[in-house]
């Protein structure tokens, strides 16, 4: 598998608003988008640093799995994402040396990516998410 860069690092939180003023006002970082991701109940924010983001979460409900996140453990850091050139190939990879997938099919996430999470059973209690970006870019 070929990890290309972290591509964000996601922070659960309660308050977008808030999150997002202590980012621009406190580190001056810029929102480069928002979106909401409906399937997801779930409001993202990315503010670059680098060649990697900042991508704050903020449930839209109670049962949004970050949401619920926050409810069990607080906010904070919420996963690690890393870009790969093949998710497909990536994901047959982890899956043959016997990591437990959350999702052993891609699905669509931030910014029209094809996203993946790895269960944090198989890494340490972390949780990663792999992303192959759009080749047009988000």
């Amino acid at each position: 598998m070929k990890i290309k860069r972290i591509e964000h690092i996601a922070i659960a939180i309660k308050d977008m608003q808030a999150m997002s003023a202590v980012l621009q006002d406190k580190f001056g970082l810029t929102l480069e988008y928002a979106e909401e991701l409906g399937q997801h109940q779930t409001k993202l924010a990315m503010f670059p640093v680098g060649e990697t983001y900042v991508e704050l979460l903020q449930g839209t409900s109670a049962a949004a799995k970050t949401s619920e996140f926050i409810k069990e453990r607080g906010e904070g850091l919420y996963h690690i994402c890393f870009e790969v050139e093949d998710i497909d190939e990536a994901l047959a990879e982890l899956k043959a040396k016997g990591t437990r997938l959350l999702n052993e099919v891609p699905m669509i996430g931030h910014g029209n990516s094809r996203i993946a999470f790895i269960d944090p059973a198989s890494t340490g209690g972390i949780l990663f998410e792999l992303a192959e970006m759009p080749k047009s870019g988000h």
